[in-house]
């Protein structure tokens, strides 16, 4: 009785591979949160409280398209070694449409022991392609110093006209040279 997350692969032939089951809610939460409206900590929260599920699944409604990067303190260009540090500067995006999840402020020092991820950015769109827009945006505004950060990585794969297509797998990176850029 608590939240749980299956991951699956599907290939260019639309078959499924399992990958996964997680016995937690998924780290991907926001993009759910972003396409259904509904908060789900809040509602996992609640049904710990003893208060019951307000909805079934099928009252649940997709809507638009969402997209999160992963800001990582780490250097691309060095094998995505970690980058710890203090950051000196910091902008964080924002407007309709685009969420950061994050504890990081201007000064604070990343400790070199822990997971790099220090942000989560993630945006909405009524199309794939407005939340491409929208991600894009968010990237060229996001500033950060002090640090090696993927951030200009993610800018260079979203701008990339194959994954605009959506036609990418999991040879991507390394067919695309990204790294090298």
């Amino acid at each position: 009785q608590n939240a749980g997350t299956v991951e699956f692969l599907v290939d260019k032939s639309k078959k499924f591979y399992f990958m996964e089951m997680n016995t937690r809610i998924q780290v991907e939460h926001p993009i759910t949160e972003m396409v259904t409206g509904l908060d789900l900590i809040e509602e996992q929260i609640k049904i710990a409280a003893g208060f019951p599920l307000a909805y079934a699944q099928k009252d649940i409604q997709i809507k638009g398209h969402a997209i999160e990067c992963r800001i990582n303190a780490e250097d691309p260009a060095k094998g995505f070694l970690p980058s710890p540090g203090t950051i000196t500067e910091l902008y964080v995006p924002g407007g309709l449409g685009v969420r950061v999840d994050s504890a990081i402020y201007h000064g604070y020092a990343i400790p070199p022991y822990y997971d790099s991820m220090i942000a989560k950015l993630i945006v909405h769109g009524d199309t794939r392609e407005k939340a491409m827009a929208r991600m894009k945006r968010a990237l060229g505004e996001f500033i950060l110093h002090g640090v090696s950060t993927n951030i200009d990585f993610h800018y260079d794969i979203l701008h990339d006209v194959d994954f605009q297509k959506g036609e990418y797998d999991t040879g991507f990176i390394q067919k695309k040279n990204f790294l090298s850029q």
